[in-house]
């Protein structure tokens, strides 16, 4: 019944946040934007949950993580399919050491900093600290190319460079993923063997669902009952961790990466079949995210300016080290780094995994520094690339002329 009522919420909300006479982009730019970007609706989240209206309760969230799992399972089996072998052999490794460098570098600047004042406010284990200190970093380090895109699109910046600002963006989110394995190896049990062992179960899930969703496949033809197929695997993979208390996303990473390494032509198939049900996906768990937040924890907001802060110089200095060692290999534009300050949706799904399976204030702390850190982030983005395009040469005079605003493309 609260799955229903959650259903029926964002699909009203979506009709709202969709309209173009309440969400004009040349009336309200900023709620165009995070409308665009579907973090409005983590904050519908927090207006409707505990934190505020209460329509729905602590008690309903419990009852819904479920739904949670089955979202962090699409998210995962989606990032996954993207793992192809081919096109991954074919990048010269100076792209991988920039993409570590300006990854790794918000990563260090955000983890190490707030690691001192977690570990003496919360008087935890050293190992608790440190695994909250590093989801806070690996939140710190993706970023979303939406921008990026939004620009070549319009014509604004040039394609070869946008381009490459997609292909980093993407690949930070190796980053991110890795060290939610590090943060749920050291803090879902307490004991790092045990926690080494349930990472192993949720990725030998994962490949055997993924190895199992490619079998099925591979001889069908009807493209509904293909989708039943995909979509039905995908909800045993969220499903089958969540009941063995593992990690949704991981096992989802693990399923669409062994679909891609043996699915062959099936994988494209199987890939439109779930790009009809990410965004509404999306929506559902950004929202729940957003029923989630505390927003009455002052430790918290406490945490926020630095958060924003630190990561925002570590994006622009790791920016600057990644295009030196591009140099030749891509085509950044000037300032790469402020192309990088918006956080995406992954970062999102990184402290809800992180939450179902580190319970606790902690936990419940980084997902609100995260969440709310990704809309202050999002609104920061859209001037520091307005920096991006300054630094742009003018567009030859042939080409079209751009069409105003660019707060009404999605992510």
């Amino acid at each position: 019944m609260q799955a229903l009522l959650v259903f029926l919420i964002v699909a009203a909300l979506s009709l709202l946040a969709s309209s173009r006479s309440l969400l004009d982009p040349a009336r309200f730019p900023a709620l165009a934007q995070l409308a665009a970007s579907g973090l409005l609706f983590l904050i519908f989240g927090v207006l409707l949950g505990p934190s505020g209206l209460g329509v729905l309760t602590a008690r309903n969230l419990d009852s819904l993580r479920p739904l949670i799992a089955l979202g962090l399972g699409t998210g995962g089996v989606l990032l996954g399919l993207n793992l192809e072998p081919r096109l991954l052999r074919l990048l010269p490794r100076p792209v991988y050491a920039a993409a570590l460098a300006h990854a790794g570098t918000a990563f260090l600047f955000v983890a190490l900093p707030l690691l001192v004042p977690l570990m003496l406010s919360s008087g935890l284990r050293p190992l608790m600290a440190v695994s909250a200190a590093a989801l806070l970093g690996a939140a710190a380090s993706l970023s979303s190319g939406h921008f990026a895109v939004l620009g070549y699109r319009n014509g604004r910046l040039e394609r070869a460079r946008g381009l490459g600002v997609a292909l980093l963006t993407m690949m930070d989110d190796a980053v991110g993923l890795g060290v939610l394995a590090l943060g749920l190896v050291l803090g879902a049990t307490g004991n790092a063997a045990q926690g080494l062992g349930l990472l192993g179960l949720a990725l030998l899930l994962g490949v055997a669902c993924g190895a199992l969703l490619a079998f099925l496949t591979r001889s069908l033809k009807d493209p509904a009952e293909q989708t039943t197929v995909t979509l039905g695997m995908v909800a045993l993979v969220g499903g089958a961790a969540a009941y063995l208390r593992l990690s949704a996303l991981l096992a989802g990473v693990a399923c669409g990466a062994t679909l891609a390494l043996m699915g062959g032509r099936t994988v494209e198939r199987v890939a439109r079949a779930l790009a009809r049900v990410e965004r509404p996906t999306y929506l559902v768990l950004v929202f729940m995210v957003g029923c989630s937040i505390h927003a009455r924890d002052l430790s918290a907001w406490a945490l926020l300016p630095a958060f924003v802060g630190l990561r925002f110089l570590g994006k622009v200095l790791g920016g600057r080290v990644a295009q030196r060692l591009t140099q030749g290999v891509l085509d950044l534009p000037p300032r790469f780094g402020y192309a990088l300050i918006s956080q995406g949706g992954l970062a999102l799904c990184l402290v809800a995994e992180y939450v179902l399976l580190v319970p606790g204030s902690m936990s419940q702390r980084v997902l609100d520094v995260v969440a709310v850190g990704a809309v202050v982030n999002e609104m920061l983005a859209h001037g520091a690339f307005r920096q991006v395009l300054a630094a742009e040469p003018p567009p030859p005079p042939t080409q079209a002329e751009p069409p105003a605003g660019d707060a009404g493309v999605a992510a």
